[in-house]
């Protein structure tokens, strides 16, 4: 076993998540409990509607559970204030959405760039970082382009080199492809294991695609706001 691997870097336990509406309280999650390793690429699958982009949210400190409690690197998100759970979050997690949510008026160089001047790296040095980041996705050539001037798929290469440049512990992806047509989409799925794998970036991937969960280390299946192995 390399350095590093076997190292719990993500843990939620006993997750329950409810919404009121009106008089009625809508149970999403009940009693979810996951781990995830160092290196590690877990598939999430589940029907539209599962709860499987409520789990991510809880797993990224995007919200706060009704129950239960989410650890990352060792630190329980819900004791972070809302600064510190924002730095936090830029160290040590990346997301990938279904939609790219680039910002329209940067190049891409300067899209994946963003999360580390957040960091306040130098902007030379983050630009560095960023271009051989792109470079790996097979985007050398369209670092001073912007998200107009970039096909779907090419948009996603820049969103996954924005979510790895900075080697954070985890990767949260939530249908990473479900915006492609399906040829596009193994090619960028192949492209995100690939690049994970080489940084030893553990991942959770939510789709609804089992071929392509198929490919990821683990898969559960999220059914009735229950995680099932």
């Amino acid at each position: 076993m390399s350095e590093g691997e076997g190292e719990m870097v993500l843990q939620a336990q006993d997750l329950s998540m409810c919404f009121k509406e009106a008089d009625l309280e809508v149970r999403v999650l009940q009693g979810v409990s996951l781990h995830l390793l160092a290196g590690e690429t877990l598939a999430i699958v589940g029907t539209s509607g599962s709860g499987k982009s409520t789990l991510l949210h809880l797993l990224g400190g995007l919200a706060l559970p009704t129950g239960g409690w989410v650890k990352l690197r060792g630190q329980a998100l819900a004791q972070l204030g809302p600064s510190a759970l924002g730095q936090w979050r830029n160290q040590h997690l990346g997301f990938v959405y279904q939609f790219h949510h680039l910002l329209p008026e940067f190049s891409a160089l300067d899209n994946v760039a963003m999360p580390l001047r957040i960091r306040r790296l130098p902007q030379a040095q983050a630009r560095a970082q960023a271009s051989a980041v792109l470079s790996k996705v097979g985007l050398s050539h369209r670092l001073q382009h912007r998200p107009s001037e970039l096909s779907g798929g090419e948009r996603q290469r820049v969103a996954i080199a924005r979510a790895v440049v900075g080697q954070p512990a985890t990767i949260l992806a939530d249908e990473p492809t479900g915006n492609l047509d399906r040829a596009t989409a193994k090619v960028i799925f192949e492209l995100f294991l690939d690049l994970t794998r080489q940084q030893r970036t553990s991942s959770i991937i939510v789709t609804h695609d089992e071929q392509l969960a198929l490919r990821c280390d683990r898969l559960m299946r999220l059914e009735h706001g229950r995680l099932i192995q």
